[in-house]
């Protein structure tokens, strides 16, 4: 069986999620299903194959997305070269579908559950995983000399709390819900916005941008959220065009999924 006869499950359908089903579609390994909550909290969501839940189908740089349900409907996705999103909160396709590859890309800083029996090969990413107990793989997601990293045993870097920084911004550059309730917003992402203005609000309670920047990632209004939940991401550098492709570090973390799962399954099928 070569890589592209491979079925791959991932769990989560945000950003990092969709930019390794990306990089796996674009290697030529499409038989790839994701699995995701009913109501995705993805903040960069033009790249997040999770609006394909609402639109019933998203296209990321190329590639589509589209809303499924049922077994028939993730088989008719592959014929058509398209990914199958799934609400499947419990991950329940993960053992209906048998994948020879499950990738957990929640990004939630620990562990809700994956354990190394539910694929032949298993990888986490970032915090909350041990590799050789938990997962084959864990891949740090901390930006620095080590983003993309494999690690065949530990653990990635410990959660510090701190956004990696974009033209010189970490915390001042995103968006966190003041308070626990229904966030709601008129602006959109790619829009440009200045320190201090209003941005979004959750209650009544008013969201302001920390930077100057073009609006990177915002949650989709009506979504309910819990007070400190990342709502949004003002990119200070100002590039309307990033705010519609996969970031850096999306892209080397992608790559160091891809290598994973090539150090394991041969192009050849050996």
């Amino acid at each position: 069986m070569g890589l592209q006869d491979r079925i791959i499950g991932i769990k989560g359908a945000g950003e990092m999620a969709s930019a390794i089903a990306w990089r796996l579609f674009s290697a030529r390994i499409q038989k790839l299903f994701m699995m995701e909550i009913e109501t995705p909290l993805a903040v960069r969501r033009k790249v997040s194959f999770c609006e394909a839940l609402y639109e019933n189908r998203h296209t990321v740089e190329g590639v589509q997305g589209v809303k499924a349900a049922g077994l028939d409907a993730v088989h008719q996705a592959w014929a058509s070269g398209r990914i199958p999103v799934l609400v499947d909160p419990h991950w329940e396709y993960a053992s209906r579908l048998s994948p020879d590859v499950l990738v957990d890309a929640v990004l939630a800083k620990k562990n809700l559950g994956t354990h190394l029996n539910e694929a032949p090969l298993v990888i986490g990413l970032g915090p909350g995983f041990t590799a050789g107990r938990d997962v084959h793989f864990v891949i740090e997601t901390q930006r620095g000399h080590d983003l993309g990293r494999i690690l065949i045993q530990g653990h990635a870097a410990e959660n510090t709390g701190i956004p990696g920084a974009i033209g010189g911004f970490t915390r001042e550059r995103v968006l966190r819900a003041p308070a626990e309730g229904i966030f709601q917003t008129r602006h959109d992402i790619g829009e440009t916005v200045r320190k201090g203005e209003a941005v979004a609000e959750v209650n009544g309670k008013v969201i302001r941008a920390g930077v100057d920047g073009v609006i990177r990632g915002l949650l989709r209004p009506e979504t309910p959220v819990t007070p400190d939940l990342k709502v949004g991401d003002i990119d200070p550098r100002g590039r309307v065009a990033y705010c519609f492709t996969l970031s850096d570090k999306a892209r080397a973390i992608a790559g160091s999924v891809l290598e994973a799962i090539c150090r394991v399954y041969n192009v050849d099928g050996k």
